[in-house]
């Protein structure tokens, strides 16, 4: 299958990362090379693009992509790693970094790399295939308590103790091999009046995913090590696509803009924590009705960036 994946909020992103013709720049999740496209064509010869993805199918779509581009590094690796990256390749600093969070088109339509609730396919979710940790071991190996705090925390699931319990019970009989097999169960421990409110399995789906790629741990350290990766007036720009990496980004940012800790009743600051970043963005940019028109999959996009003071 061709690796489609159709970049949200993509003007919008471009325009954020404020780019010099002879910068340095890197995207954090290279996909089908939709905003390293972009950013390229902006680029002198002497500017750099550092392209990350953890999936192989990823990297071989971008490079066919950006082909025509001599001034690319490809890295085959996770963005939590970008300053081990950025020291490999003997960069210090960076004028600007973008990630994109969301899973691609090509990943969710795939029906063996077992994302989409949609098609029956292995319980996989891997974004990287080198790794063997799986969907499966998740739903397979995990304790009810511990499920339930998955579904609960990275899915927002209103029936997730239902659901960890249903989960539970079924892999008495059998193990739980299919994303098929899941959504059934799923189905069975949702009321059905709550099954109008889009597919019963998109939640616990996301939190899987989630857990499996270790996401939200792997945004937290992320954020900080692009801060302290770029140039003065350097530019970070985040898409996110569900509340709760929005909620991280949008704590860190502040974190990093008003890092003090002193008490409210000190008249000055003593804890010498300085400000690294100014938020440009005091509300995040959201896709224009256009765009969600016409792809659906941009209408949870939000875009976030900070500039390195």
């Amino acid at each position: 299958m061709e690796f489609k994946h159709i970049s949200v909020l993509l003007e919008e992103t471009i325009d954020s990362l404020n780019i010099k013709e002879d910068g340095i720049y890197v995207d954090c999740t290279l996909g089908g090379g939709g905003h390293s496209k972009e950013i390229l064509k902006k680029l002198s010869h002497k500017g750099k693009l550092i392209g990350i993805d953890q999936d192989t199918s990823a990297l071989k779509a971008a490079k066919e992509r950006l082909k025509d581009y001599e001034n690319v590094i490809y890295v085959h690796n996770n963005f939590y790693n970008i300053d081990s990256i950025l020291e490999e390749l003997d960069i210090e600093k960076v004028d600007g970094i973008v990630m994109d969070l969301g899973v691609s088109s090509y990943q969710l339509d795939e029906a063996s790399r077992g994302f989409s609730y949609m098609k029956d396919a292995p319980l996989d979710m891997r974004m990287n295939r080198d790794e063997n940790f799986s969907a499966y071991d998740v739903v397979n190996s995990y304790g009810e308590e511990e499920l339930f705090k998955i579904l609960k925390n990275y899915g927002e699931e209103k029936f997730s103790r239902k659901i960890a319990r249903f989960i539970v019970e079924k892999r008495i009989e059998k193990s739980i091999e299919t994303t098929g097999e899941l959504v059934e169960i799923i189905r069975k421990a949702i009321p059905a009046k709550f099954q109008r409110e889009g597919h019963p399995a998109k939640r616990t789906f996301q939190a899987i995913r989630i857990e499996v790629n270790k996401e939200l741990q792997i945004l937290n350290k992320a954020i900080e090590d692009s801060v302290n990766r770029l140039n003065k007036d350097g530019r970070l720009s985040i898409i996110t696509f569900h509340s709760l990496e929005d909620r991280i980004v949008k704590v860190k940012f502040k974190e990093l803009e008003k890092p003090c800790t002193c008490p409210p009743s000190f008249p000055i600051c003593v804890c010498g924590k300085k400000p690294q970043i100014k938020i440009i963005t005091k509300k995040p940019m959201e896709p224009s009705k256009e765009e969600k028109e016409i792809n659906s999959r941009s209408r949870s996009a939000k875009l976030r960036v900070c500039r390195r003071i």
